[in-house]
């Protein structure tokens, strides 16, 4: 199928590794453009020369940003002016005791996974909206709907990212522009497998054991009963970023296994 990315420039935050590359070499087989970004230079250059090998011919460049910080948003904004596709996917997140997170840990998460996409979106936004055409796809999680209890801070940051996406999505009436929001449930990302890892070392146990005990204790209403591939979720991804998803506006989608426990 022929997703109709192949005039389209697509900025990609948090795209060095894990779901973030997945969804940046998806768009690229489809012929996009497409703006990568990592914290520091050296990843940077590092998937920037294995999507290339990947995907012979590749439009692919990069830019450093720290979403913790306003400033390097500011200047990834000056370096890239305009996009077609918008993918607010860099976030942060790591389990800890509630009564153990401090004020500052979160002002961070809610800096890097909110307001990264609400500074994004708000220079990116009226430019779709002038053209008539765009997409904003903000990636969030199925930690959303089922806030965590091992890192309640992460979670509301996801249920945030909900709310500034509908209520974008209320402002593209009548236009071609649409704001999405993804729902992954537990993704065998870097992150995610550096912390089955630690879990494995703490535990004494391998590492297969380890995630089915996961399953089995944090996350038993999953119906996949596994973590899903970083491709798995680019597929619904990059099809959200497509013309072909015109009709498709102001929704929270999923690709969680079936972790929430609903029928909607």
């Amino acid at each position: 199928m022929d997703l109709q990315l192949k005039d389209k420039t697509a900025l990609v935050t948090g795209s060095t590794a894990g779901i973030g590359y997945a969804i940046a070499k998806n768009l690229l087989k489809e012929g996009a453009t497409v703006i990568i970004n990592g914290r520091g230079n050296e990843r940077i250059n590092k998937a920037i020369e294995t999507l290339k090998k990947e995907v012979p011919g590749a439009n692919v460049s990069g830019i450093a940003a720290d979403f913790s910080k306003k400033d390097d948003v500011d200047h990834l904004i000056k370096q890239v002016p305009f996009v077609d596709i918008l993918i607010n996917n860099a976030g942060t997140f790591g389990p800890k005791p509630f009564v153990d997170i401090p004020d500052e840990e979160w002002f961070t998460f809610f800096e890097v996974n909110v307001m990264s996409g609400v500074r994004l979106s708000r220079h990116y936004f009226p430019k779709m909206l002038q053209q008539n055409w765009g997409r904003i796809i903000f990636i969030s999680s199925e930690s959303a709907i089922q806030i965590p209890e091992e890192m309640i801070h992460y979670g509301m940051t996801k249920t945030a990212q909900l709310a500034v996406s509908r209520g974008l999505a209320e402002l593209t009436k009548g236009t071609n522009v649409t704001v999405n929001t993804i729902l992954p449930g537990p993704t065998k990302s870097e992150g995610v497998g550096g912390f089955i890892e630690s879990l494995s070392k703490e535990q004494n146990k391998p590492i297969d054991e380890v995630e089915k005990d996961f399953f089995k204790t944090m996350r038993p209403t999953s119906i996949i009963q596994r973590f899903a591939t970083t491709e798995e979720v680019a597929n619904l991804i990059t099809y959200i970023a497509s013309p072909l998803s015109s009709a498709t506006n102001g929704a929270a989608l999923r690709v969680d296994g079936g972790v929430i426990k609903a029928a909607v």
